[in-house]
């Protein structure tokens, strides 16, 4: 899948225009060299395009968000000793005349009580002629949905703003936009520019809050907002980048593209003169959009993680085919394996489309049988019912977790959020690995995905990579004669309208009934969901790309006896497996 194009060269700054490059980078949590070398060469970069100030995103000395590294010694040290020396390469390469705008973990630390740990802050810090010119705490600190800042941050107070070239710009950090007091300190500033550094994740729909927000703000300190933002996957979190400049009358006046590294320059005019556009990029639709945002994932999780290659099973199904594509796409085909691992039950087409599959992506095929171990473990054990149907699965995680001790492979779980929601999935089967791409792309959405997928492919003269059969039957784990999704679930359709009002709208009985849901279907969709939670929480980590998924977003006890009252209550506790 090609890279989205990038912006021109810059043409030369108007006379008096001071020139602003925001540098949308990704970097890794704690590698503190790795990320002050990627400044240093980005900050050339800027300077090569005739910038007066390059501003990188939120904690990018430190990687974000670094959780309870902050709250370590002998990591804030660390971080302060790589910022002191970034200031002096900056320096020495020629680039003291730039000003230089980064995040970073704050060494000054506060209590909330004896005995509590030292808090530090959340940081942005300007850098010029070879020293720090400026610091700036975070004031608001998130506490909700992925957030956890105000556990391990200390909030600053007061404005900041950074005189460059005769331009007066005001720096905030990320939530300090979305918050009015921060705005406020600065309404009568006289602003030439407001500069917002951020760490903002990806979820859906998220873009237009942005710019909506940032434009807003615009307009209350009557000058442009130039907003950078990081790029990246970083364990369940994706970054996609998206930086922009806007208008106080709204106006989007400069865009870069998502979930690509990119530097963006837009010129501040010479007071008295008209804002002019730079580079706009157009925005992505909405499935290739979450597409690039899984793919994203996937890619960082691998390389920051030490991974070369990722070993999944193909079993013929479209949640397989689309992982299988996602990893192609993220890592290149040669280092995907794909492993067809049939049963007694598994139909002719599966197998087929399994090597479809992974002819269409370059993957590495295998195939192994599963009948042998799975009658080794009969002729031991009286197993029926949903005990075999799992014993298969679980003898398919086997298979995978050996290659990944024997080869090196990260080992990829294929299963959706619809799934996971219901508990569809056998804990030690199918739920084993160290990834889970489809953690929160629910059932309709990963047809969706498929289909988006080989249109694109389509349209750039090649060939789709997922086997149109794997999109068009209907989806079946194949753990007993006939078995489709369908026996055990309500159309995913339907399924999915239910779970997003439930678990993303934490919508009760009474709001589902009032929608019109059917009472019978209702009733079974809440007993799943609230009985699957012990196996979400054993679930691999996955990419973020709703407004809430399951893990950091959603925080519920396994042990507890509320349930939504529906007409089959009960106050059991017992698990149910699904196959």
């Amino acid at each position: 899948m090609p890279d989205q194009p990038g912006s021109p060269a810059p043409a030369p700054a108007r006379p008096g225009a001071l020139r602003v490059a925001l540098a949308q980078i990704d970097t890794c949590v704690g590698d503190l060299a790795g990320n002050t070398e990627a400044v240093l060469a980005w900050a050339r970069r800027a300077a090569d395009a005739g910038a007066d100030l390059v501003a990188f995103p939120e904690m990018t000395v430190t990687g974000y968000p670094i959780e309870d590294l902050a709250l370590r010694a002998s990591f804030r040290r660390g971080a302060e000793h790589a910022l002191t020396e970034l200031a002096a390469a900056l320096a020495d390469a020629g680039l003291g005349a730039l000003t230089v705008v980064v995040g970073t973990v704050g060494e000054s630390t506060t209590r909330e009580h004896d005995g509590a740990p030292a808090r530090p802050t959340n940081q942005a810090v300007v850098l010029r002629d070879g020293r720090v010119h400026e610091r700036y705490d975070k004031h608001h600190l998130p506490n909700y949905g992925v957030f956890d800042e105000f556990r391990i941050f200390a909030p600053g107070g007061g404005p900041t703003v950074v005189e460059v070239a005769g331009r007066r710009v005001g720096l905030l950090i990320c939530e300090d936009i979305w918050q009015d007091g921060p705005v406020a300190e600065l309404a009568d500033d006289d602003l030439d520019l407001l500069l917002v550094v951020n760490g903002s994740p990806y979820e859906e729909g998220k873009g237009h809050i942005r710019t909506d927000l940032a434009a807003r703000r615009a307009g209350e300190v009557r000058a442009p907002v130039a907003y950078v933002n990081m790029v990246g996957g970083q364990d369940d979190l994706v970054f996609d980048g998206g930086s922009f400049v806007i208008a106080p009358d709204g106006t989007l006046l400069a865009t870069a593209p998502q979930f690509v590294e990119h530097l963006l320059t837009w010129d501040v005019p010479a007071r008295g003169e008209a804002l002019a556009p730079g580079s706009l990029v157009p925005p992505l639709g909405a499935d290739e959009e979450i597409y690039r945002a899984l793919v994203t994932g996937l890619a960082g999780y691998v390389r920051k993680n030490g991974f070369r290659s990722v070993v999944l099973g193909m079993s013929g199904g479209i949640d397989s085919a689309l992982v299988a594509a996602i990893a192609a796409d993220a890592i290149g085909g040669s280092n995907v394996v794909g492993v067809s691992m049939p049963s007694r039950w598994s139909s002719d087409h599966s197998k087929d489309d399994a090597l479809d599959l992974a002819q269409r992506v370059g993957a590495d095929y295998r195939v192994q049988a599963i009948k042998p171990m799975v009658d080794a473990f009969e002729g031991e054990m009286a197993l029926d019912g949903v005990a075999a149907e799992n014993l298969q699965a679980r003898v398919r995680g086997v298979i995978l977790m050996a290659l990944s001790n024997a080869e090196g492979h990260l080992v990829l779980a294929t299963g959706n959020k619809t799934e996971l929601a219901v508990g569809y999935s056998t804990i030690y089967g199918d739920a084993v690995g160290g990834y889970a791409p489809l953690k929160d792309v629910d059932k309709s959405r990963v047809w969706a995905l498929a289909r988006w997928r080989n249109t694109h492919a389509v349209d750039a003269g090649l060939v789709p990579p997922i086997p149109e059969s794997s999109i068009t039957k209907p989806p079946s784990a194949e753990l007993r004669p006939g078995q489709v999704d369908q026996d055990s679930l309500p159309p995913y359709d339907l399924l999915d309208q239910v779970l997003d009002a439930y678990v993303e709208h934490a919508e009760g009985r009474a709001e589902l009934l009032a929608r019109g849901f059917d009472p019978e279907i209702v009733d079974r969709v809440l007993s799943l969901v609230d009985r699957a939670e012990w196996k979400r929480r054993q679930y691999p980590l996955g990419p973020k790309v709703t407004a809430l998924a399951f893990g950091r977003d959603r925080r519920l006890p396994i042990t507890t006896r509320w349930r939504e009252p529906i007409a089959t209550a009960s106050t059991t506790t017992e698990p149910v497996e699904q196959h």
